[in-house]
């Protein structure tokens, strides 16, 4: 093994502890630089953000003004007065809507309406548009409450018709000592937010409830900047200054900078935001500068001086890095030279041990792989017997039914010829040829045993298939005292099977049934049958004790039998099964009329089911 005590030791040369104390200078050093420019950085953005919010503030309360002296002109121009006197009146109204659009257009206003003194609106500027303001009353508006009362209104809203953001301005229509009714301008915001899409600041302008109105950012409008009071959601509510606007918070909170300058973390964003009250709109104007620029001026001016610092510094470690490096590399070599020697040594020890164990492992596996050939040969030759008993066992099984009837036609025949009944003899004899025409074919049929049977399926008659089964059970279930039930409809489908091994399945079934209701006073067995689109379903049941559901799954398993010993060999199902397998059809153990057990045997039509029936009906038609 490689132990460190092979490695020569050597002092430690200072040089580390210098290495912290440069690297804590530099690190202290590097802290005041970035705070002092940080702090300059942002003043200097709090600067120019003042000089923006300045111009900002100055140009909307410039755009305000240019509009605010219009709706006094306006109220006493010949048309609207003509209107606020006579408001009903066709023409005056025509007039007064024409008046108003060609003025609209000529002093770049968004609308101009008129109302009557209940608030109606008698005439607009867009009275043959979609959205028109004709009809409204906005008497709930406070531009127009302030007309009336004193002489002059104003108020910033979302339109109720139009949807659009405008600033209003209301003046009243006076006659004497009446106010007939008050003439509004509205001016259209969304030019003022275009002037500010292309700044590389935001600009936003709150109401006194804090919900921004304009802003540079669409995604701000209509935004909490702070919790609404309930005295101003009131408010909102009575002027319905938003309309149907959702009002949302905006992802805002504050901090401030080391001046006192407010700093807006908004939308993951930091900004430095500057604000100026605009009294007379009744707005508050912020503009917000990304504080980004500046963080990264300070991030650069600290990293100079870091840079500065760390070459000088890294100059004076290279110099003596240089010289411990020169004496490592002798001892590391030294070292090395030692290691790669004693390794050396290690694996060959090692290499010898694994050639011994992979030789022992060797052996093992061609010791292991001429067991498995014996056991192989060993399981092909019991295979090859079980197959043979099975057979046997099968041949005396099917055979022995057909003999039992072959033995009672021939007693049938001695008695009949000896009465000198010749015709019923013949026929007895007919029979027992056909019971030795049905052995053979039952020894033919074994010669297939374990694949599958290359004999081709015809149509059946199910009736003569059944007629065939009674005969050959007729003893069996005589003998019992069974009360045997046949319950064919006419016109049954021919099935697609073998004659003589449906006829066994059948007789099969008959027999199970017998030997399961020969134990109890109740000896009914029911055998029916039905067509099911393209199915004949055969029901064989009993009224026997049944099957118990423990064993269900495995009465069709060869060799399984729940009679006793010497009463069968428990082939009779597994002959069952596989002869339906061999038609593509099935059996199942399903739950029957009566107490005991009930085989539901499922065969294809051999006329094509209910498909193949309708065509024929229809050629027949």
């Amino acid at each position: 093994m490689l132990t460190a005590s092979r490695i020569p030791a050597r002092r430690h040369p200072p040089w580390p502890l210098w290495l912290g104390l440069g690297l804590a200078v530099i690190i202290a050093i590097a802290t005041l630089v970035h705070a002092q420019a940080t702090r300059s950085a942002l003043r200097e953005t709090a600067g120019r953000a003042g000089g923006t919010l300045q111009l900002a503030a100055t140009g909307l309360e410039g755009y305000l003004e240019r509009f605010e002296r219009l709706p006094p002109l306006l109220a006493q121009q010949v048309p609207v007065r003509a209107l606020a006197a006579d408001p009903d009146d066709p023409e005056t109204v025509a007039a007064a809507n024409r008046f108003l659009r060609d003025l609209t257009t000529e002093l770049g206003a968004s609308d101009i309406y008129v109302m009557d003194a209940d608030g109606l609106t008698r005439a607009a500027s867009n009275f043959d548009r979609p959205h028109s303001f004709v009809g409204g009353n906005f008497a709930f508006r406070p531009y127009f409450g302030d007309a009336v009362a004193r002489g002059a209104g104003s108020f910033y809203a979302l339109g109720t018709t139009s949807l659009r953001r405008g600033f209003y301005f209301g003046a009243p229509i006076i006659d004497g000592d009446r106010v007939l009714g008050v003439v509004a301008l509205k001016i259209d915001m969304d030019l003022v937010e275009a002037n500010w899409a292309e700044a590389d600041y935001h600009v936003i302008v709150t109401d006194p409830q804090g919900v921004i109105f304009l802003s540079s950012n669409p995604a701000w409008r209509f935004g909490r900047t702070r919790p609404v009071t309930p005295d101003g959601q009131a408010m909102l509510a009575q002027t319905r200054r938003y309309a149907d606007a959702a009002l949302f918070d905006v992802d805002l909170s504050r901090a401030e900078t080391a001046e006192g300058d407010a700093l807006w973390q908004l939308d993951g964003q930091e900004y430095l935001a500057v604000s100026a009250a605009m009294p007379k709109a009744d707005w508050t104007v912020t503009i917000l500068q990304s504080t980004a620029p500046a963080r990264t001026q300070a991030r650069t001016a600290t990293l100079g001086s870091v840079l500065a610092l760390t070459v000088f510094a890294m100059m004076v470690a290279v110099i003596l890095q240089r010289r411990a490096r020169l004496r490592d590399r002798l001892l590391v070599q030294a070292a090395a030279q030692s290691q790669l020697e004693a390794r050396v040594t290690e694996r060959t020890r090692e290499l010898a041990v694994v050639n011994k164990a992979l030789e022992a492992e060797v052996t093992e596996r061609r010791q292991a792989e001429a067991s498995l050939r014996r056991a192989q040969d060993d399981l092909v030759q019991a295979a090859k017997l079980a197959a043979l008993g099975q057979m046997s066992a099968t041949l005396g099984h099917e055979v022995n039914q057909p003999l039992g009837a072959l033995r009672n036609y021939a007693e049938n025949a001695g008695t009949l010829l000896s009465k000198g009944r010749l015709a019923e003899t013949r026929t007895a004899l007919d029979r027992i040829l056909d019971m030795a025409d049905r052995i053979s074919a039952i020894a033919k049929r074994l010669h297939t045993f374990g694949r599958r049977p290359g004999v081709q399926l015809v149509a059946v008659d199910v009736t003569d298939a059944v007629e065939a089964a009674q005969e050959i059970a007729g003893l069996r279930l005589r003998q019992i005292g069974v009360d045997l039930t046949v319950e064919l409809p006419p016109g049954l489908a021919p099935v697609r099977a073998g004659p003589v091994r449906l006829q066994q399945v059948l007789v099969n079934l008959l027999t199970n049934a017998a030997d399961a209701v020969a134990a109890g006073p109740d000896r009914r067995v029911r055998l029916s049958a039905r067509t099911e689109a393209d199915e004949v379903v055969i029901l064989v049941e009993d009224s026997g004790p049944g099957v118990p559901p423990d064993i269900a799954p495995r009465i069709f398993d060869p060799f399984f039998s729940t009679k006793g010993v010497g009463n069968g060999l428990g082939l009779g199902l597994s002959i069952t099964y596989n002869i339906l397998k061999d038609f593509d059809g099935a059996i199942a153990l399903v739950p029957g009329r009566w107490t005991g057990a009930a085989f539901e045997v499922r065969l294809h039509r051999a006329d094509g089911g209910t498909q193949a029936a309708a065509t024929t009906k229809d050629r027949a038609a």
